[in-house]
């Protein structure tokens, strides 16, 4: 199948139809206002143009919640750009909200498979880069880090996310999933190994963190994961300021549905602490 055009049927999102999350008070986000929030929405994925017109419904529907639409919509439209926003509402779908998990498990594969081939056939497509390497790590870490080192699944995540900050050295996102590569090689191999055969070290893993949220501080993702990365690197050492980052992302207003599911999820941990 070619890299550039897709249809609905091939993704392995249909089926049962996608839950939404269940908040009443997610933002309203028509097309004209996803527009001008371009910036704020998009803060954590670098240099992201405006969409085309035909491609703004899509992405509202998108930051309202409705993936399922959204992906529909990026599908039925192909390119670049359609192809985006499907591998970004999939694979966010899957994330959070898909509840079965050998569905969520083939969902992270099409959209690695398909973001992969966009990826060779336009090396210099930042977005195909990027998601190949979040659903490729998401799945990797569901069939467990362990695991996904020993069939080289690793390197893919870490070359892609290297490559997106060549192009890209704003791209706070890729700058969050490079650190969690750090981190989580560390967790499961031990710091020698981690250093030695996959070039992990804390310090790096610190820096990406630290640079993600420089370059994104409104949004509620990049603490979460900073939080957990510390616990993973340092474990309870660290404790104290792992739980003000999950502080920090709880106090944060969403400013979409992805926003608001990961400041659920903070707030869920705070309770559990």
């Amino acid at each position: 199948m070619s890299p550039s055009k897709t249809t609905p049927s091939a993704d392995a999102a249909h089926g049962a139809p996608w839950k939404r999350p269940p908040f009443e008070d997610i933002p309203t986000l028509d097309a004209p206002t996803v527009l001008t929030q371009w910036q704020r929405l998009h803060a954590g994925q670098g240099r992201f143009a405006l969409p085309e017109d035909s491609l703004a419904e899509g992405w509202a529907a998108y930051h309202a919640g409705d993936f399922e639409r959204a992906a529909t919509v990026g599908l039925a439209h192909g390119g670049a750009c359609g192809l985006a926003l499907a591998d970004r509402a999939a694979a966010i779908y899957a994330n959070y909200l898909e509840p079965r998990e050998a569905m969520r498990l083939s969902m992270f594969r099409v959209v690695a498979e398909r973001a992969a081939a966009r990826a060779r056939a336009t090396p210099d497509d930042v977005q195909a880069h990027y998601w190949h390497a979040y659903a490729l790590g998401r799945y990797s870490q569901r069939v467990s880090v362990t695991r996904a080192l020993a069939q080289g699944l690793g390197e893919r995540v870490k070359s892609a996310l290297e490559r997106v900050l060549a192009l890209d050295p704003d791209h706070a996102d890729a700058h969050l999933a490079l650190g969690s590569f750090h981190a989580e090689v560390i967790d499961k191999v031990g710091a020698l190994v981690g250093r030695m055969t996959y070039g992990a070290r804390p310090e790096i893993a610190v820096a990406c963190f630290e640079r993600a949220l420089a370059l994104n501080p409104h949004s509620p993702i990049g603490p979460i994961e900073y939080a957990q990365a510390l616990r993973m690197l340092f474990g309870e050492s660290r404790h104290d300021e792992a739980m003000r980052l999950l502080e920090r992302a709880a106090a944060c207003t969403p400013a979409d549905a992805r926003e608001r599911l990961d400041v659920e999820f903070a707030r869920e941990a705070l309770g559990n602490r």
